[in-house]
């Protein structure tokens, strides 16, 4: 399953997930490479009136 992760202020990720962790992260592999963040949560999407 493909999830996003914040690295910082305005970095994401997106990859594999891996694993989660007790402390809310979660554990994201791109390629070779494992990355550590906190998970993005969707937002409902509100309808637009016009």
């Amino acid at each position: 399953m493909l999830r996003t992760i914040i690295l910082g202020s305005c970095v994401s990720v997106q990859g594999l997930l891996v694993r989660q962790l007790e402390n809310g992260h979660v554990v994201i592999r791109v390629g070779e490479r494992m990355y550590e963040g906190q998970p993005v949560v969707a937002s409902a999407s509100v309808p637009q009136h016009s």
